[in-house]
């Protein structure tokens, strides 16, 4: 307990599936969270389970205005901001050939310019925590290809590089930024769907708290020599195939 006593989170995409699940565990952590998303009802839901440590701002990532009234909620309520957790996303599928161009900008706006807005409006709170800690969450996609998600696939190897660049401009700050790449998580999303995982090291789905657990890693100090990184928790789905 208490890995981030007196730590202020900002999450996007936080209301419902692994951002609540972070949001959650941070609480228990000893972190304050201002929980980002654009789904109002559940967000302000999840605020209110999580009591006065907790708030809910309308965040829609792809709107830069929205990220500085997030990063600001931050400051006047809990008067700092240390930990940025860009974990909106969204997939579209389709073929390369056949794939739609509005589905291509909507992905890249959010997967990518979304995360990229989050880290330019939050920088100079950043700095000034001095333990500064930027996830963002790519992909299994993000480390190998995918067929038939163009846009998602794009965006989440664009998300390692921009985490890249953000390690090196704001190390001099003291502020880290690393990748978490998870492979399929179980999440409300999924319900009940049957998806076999016998082509994963480990066979089975990832569990939110697993992912969870990571981010807490990250946030903390115990990650302080970790920054530009990349963090896999996809059960071996990267490493290679294990049909057996």
């Amino acid at each position: 307990m208490g890995r981030v006593d007196g730590r202020v989170a900002l999450i996007s995409g936080a209301a419902r599936g692994m951002g609540a699940e972070h949001a959650r565990v941070l609480v228990d952590e000893g972190a304050s969270v201002v929980i980002g998303d654009v789904l109002d009802d559940e967000g302000a839901a999840l605020a209110a389970e999580l009591g006065g440590r907790a708030r809910y701002v309308h965040l829609d990532v792809r709107e830069y205005a929205q990220w500085e009234t997030a990063v600001a909620t931050s400051l006047a309520a809990f008067g700092r901001l240390d930990i940025l957790i860009n974990n909106a996303g969204i997939v579209r599928s389709a073929p390369i050939d056949v794939h739609p161009v509005a589905d291509w900008d909507l992905v890249i706006s959010v997967n990518l310019s979304g995360a990229f807005y989050g880290i330019r409006a939050s920088a100079e709170a950043l700095k000034a925590s001095g333990h500064g800690s930027i996830i963002n969450v790519s992909s299994d996609a993000g480390l190998q290809g995918y067929e038939q998600i163009t846009g998602y696939n794009a965006s989440k190897f664009g998300l390692r590089g921009l985490t890249k660049n953000a390690s090196l401009d704001l190390g001099r700050y003291n502020v880290r930024v690393n990748t978490i790449h998870p492979g399929l998580i179980r999440t409300p999303m999924i319900g009940g769907l049957d998806f076999p995982q016998n082509h994963v090291a480990l066979h089975r789905l990832g569990e939110m708290s697993e992912l969870s657990s990571l981010v807490l890693f990250l946030a903390s100090d115990d990650s302080s020599f970790s920054t530009g990184a990349e963090f896999v928790a996809d059960g071996g789905e990267s490493a290679g195939l294990a049909h057996y």
